[in-house]
């Protein structure tokens, strides 16, 4: 695939998107979203492909959001089924998602990064939904996804004030993981990566499944339910569940297939 707006670099069954569009910040416009899409769906479908980070391109953003000079010039404005930047209306991922923050994360920007499952920080980044300056609001996950990430109060406090978050404060604030000196970000990134890497990829994606459909439901009933979920099914079908606990009896580490 000939990518223009983004680049994508694998270490392992580790996947580095980066959003290139550096000269605007890495906003958005429709064609990187159209191609974005089709990057994740790619690292969706790979097997040999287990955690995925996203950063942007350039020491000052990682993504600003929407292209508004693209749009104001008359640019169509939309994007595929996986929505913004192709993630934040892609619910059928159980892989991990990491969010590398090298800087300003505005508006969709910061909706890309509470997408994903983990939001690693420089510790220069700031995150805002500043939709209600320009006369739009954060429909692109983020009114739903930070109340749900950081409680109502804490939310409604950025949201309706449009105000700029430090890193620091992210971190306090709970939505942010780890921050870390810039020169280091992406180290701190793979890190976590590498990290989840060292378990059971089937169970990652069980466990990932199990978080987010039970939170849709009560407790008795996600309990109740949890074996049905795809994933988790999957996961004690595979080889990696006889693997685990032979490696364990043995005294050795274990060789995971991520099937």
């Amino acid at each position: 695939m000939d990518l223009k707006f983004s680049k994508v670099t694998r270490k392992g069954p580790i996947t580095i998107i980066t959003l290139s569009r550096p000269e605007v910040y890495n906003a958005l416009h429709i064609d990187a979203h159209f191609e974005l899409n089709k990057v994740f769906d790619d690292f969706s479908a790979d097997p040999d492909q287990w955690v995925a980070i996203v950063t942007g391109a350039g020491d000052k953003a990682f993504c600003a959001g929407n292209d508004l000079k693209w749009q104001a010039a008359g640019g169509k404005r939309g994007w595929d089924k996986g929505g913004f930047a192709g993630l934040t209306s892609r619910f059928d991922c159980d892989k991990p998602i990491i969010a590398a923050v090298n800087g300003v994360a505005m508006g969709g920007g910061f909706e890309i990064a509470l997408a994903c499952d983990l939001i690693i920080a420089s510790d220069n980044a700031t995150f805002a939904l500043p939709e209600p300056r320009v006369g739009l609001a954060a429909l692109a996950g983020g009114v739903h996804r930070l109340p749900r990430q950081i409680g109502l109060k804490r939310a409604m406090g950025m949201i309706l004030t449009a105000r700029h978050v430090s890193a620091k404060e992210g971190l306090e604030l709970g939505f942010v993981n780890e921050v870390v000196p810039q020169a280091e970000l992406m180290a701190a990134a793979e890190r976590w990566a590498e990290t989840i890497c060292k378990n059971s990829p089937m169970s990652i994606r069980a466990s990932k499944q199990a978080i987010q459909k039970g939170l849709e439901v009560s407790l008795e009933q996600a309990i109740a339910e949890q074996r049905e979920y795809p994933a988790v099914k999957a996961m004690a079908a595979s080889q990696d569940y006889i693997e685990g606990p032979k490696a364990f009896s043995e005294k050795r580490p274990p060789k995971w297939l991520g099937r």
